[in-house]
């Protein structure tokens, strides 16, 4: 949703300088935790443009090369309810989207849940209330057989907390589930970030228990018009190449600054994998509407990233 990418401008403004037992079996589909790099992840929020269901079978459809799908966006309210943007996720208007992605799954596509985003409380929940948000979002997890979660965290938590959720996590689905954050870029090289702790902590306590970061190079975060932002935090020395995945926005429209335009992505992105052997990947906000293609066509990103990194 929109909202999720003006809350980013807004936030540049207010945030600057914010610094057991056996585990279960993982849900169906689920793939080795530390994947392959040069990842092509997509995430989508939008299910419905003006009404009408956004499938995202076109990327497998299409052969896009597209390695994950970050469906979103996941909030446990206060009320006790939890929600897929506005609706339950198990509303029936979500039938063929489960149902599509789940096609998506047996051709080796991963499906992660995003939780949180711009809407606040889910993460300030899971940390004073744990033992009542955590089983719902559990349930979610294993209803909808996620075969990891993207936590995006753009509200104060603990670092204890985070660790904790983390932690259960993988006590409950198994060290092969995918367990991401979505960090603004400044907050993988000791600058500024939306979550109240240092990932550079975060990073040393649990760093075998982190898949990747799907980091927002844009907003005012950070840009992939050239490759310096990336190397930055390379050289910041803590997370390495492997895990850093460059996120990036589809369409001018997603966020109010930081598109770059595809040729000049294209060009990035290919200098980071030559760069990088161990380059983490690309990730793109958001589906529906990804350039070139646009709203008919937005299939075509996933592929020229593919084709980007070789």
């Amino acid at each position: 949703m929109r909202i999720r990418s003006l809350f980013r401008t807004f936030a540049l403004v207010a945030a600057v300088g914010l610094g057991a037992p056996l585990a279960a079996s993982a849900p169906a589909g689920a793939a080795p935790h530390a994947a392959a790099s040069k990842r092509v992840v997509v995430y989508y929020q939008t299910q419905f443009n003006g009404g009408t269901y956004v499938s995202p079978r076109a990327m497998t459809d299409n052969n896009t090369g597209v390695t994950d799908v970050v469906v979103g966006a996941i909030h446990l309210n206060g009320d006790g309810s939890v929600a897929l943007n506005d609706d339950s996720p198990d509303n029936a208007r979500f039938d063929q989207m489960w149902s599509d992605l789940s096609a998506m799954q047996a051709k080796g596509v991963r499906v992660e849940g995003m939780v949180g985003g711009a809407a606040q409380g889910s993460f300030q929940r899971l940390d004073s209330d744990f033992g009542t948000y955590y089983p719902k979002l559990k349930n979610v997890i294993t209803t909808h057989h996620l075969d990891g979660v993207d936590l995006d965290v753009e509200e104060s938590m603990s670092l204890g907390g985070v660790e904790r959720l983390i932690d259960q996590l993988h006590t409950d689905f198994g060290t092969g589930f995918t367990v991401t954050l979505a960090p603004v870029a400044t907050a993988l090289n000791g600058g500024g970030n939306l979550s109240g702790f240092s990932y550079d902590a975060l990073y040393r306590d649990r760093a075998s228990s982190i898949s990747w970061f799907n980091t927002q190079f844009y907003c005012g975060w950070g840009s992939l018009s050239g490759t310096s932002g990336y190397d930055g935090i390379i050289q910041h020395g803590v997370v390495p190449a492997s895990k850093v995945v460059a996120g990036t926005l589809t369409n001018a429209a997603n966020c109010g600054s930081g598109y770059v335009p595809m040729d000049t992505l294209t060009a990035t992105v290919s200098s980071l994998a030559a760069k990088y052997a161990d380059f983490g990947g690309v990730a793109g906000w958001e589906y529906f509407n990804s350039d070139p293609g646009g709203t008919a066509a937005p299939w075509q990103w996933a592929a020229r990233m593919s084709a980007a990194m070789g």
